[in-house]
């Protein structure tokens, strides 16, 4: 049987090569500004597509939607080789957020016909997400490089 056995020096050499990588993957994981951006328009021409009370606007929009939300998951994986998935606690939070902002828009849109406030919503949403996304993802590169996160 082998002693396996590692001295003080090579230890200290595979933990500062290790915090070496955990930095690289932090600046790796930082998604580009464009990509919040692109995020947060994608949101708001879906929802403010509902402005104009057509199928023939909105299933388009939603299309675009799909798509653009599948190029930026894609783009973002093959930039980094990898995805993050978003905690339930914050998926809660969003998705209580969207709640308080679509259901008052909804009840206005098709209870009034009141059409146009899909497009204020949109770009609450659309802002939210695109900040959200920014925020999260630097919090995430932030526990990277403190030895925390993944």
């Amino acid at each position: 049987m082998e002693n396996d056995a590692i001295d003080r020096e090579t230890a200290a050499a595979q933990l500062a090569a290790l915090r070496s990588d955990r930095a690289a993957l932090a600046d790796r994981v930082v998604q580009p500004w464009w990509y919040d951006v692109a995020l947060g328009l994608l949101l708001f021409g879906f929802l403010a597509s509902y402005a104009l009370d057509s199928l023939w606007v909105t299933f388009p929009a939603l299309l675009l939607f799909g798509a653009g939300l599948g190029a930026l998951v894609s783009t973002y994986r093959r930039r980094t080789g990898l995805w993050l998935d978003t905690p339930p606690r914050v998926m809660a939070a969003w998705g209580a957020f969207v709640l308080v902002v679509l259901v008052p828009a909804f009840v206005l849109a098709v209870g009034f016909d009141q059409h146009w406030v899909m497009v204020p919503a949109g770009a609450v949403l659309g802002l939210a997400a695109g900040l959200l996304s920014r925020v999260y993802g630097r919090r995430w590169a932030a526990e990277l490089r403190s030895g925390g996160g993944l």
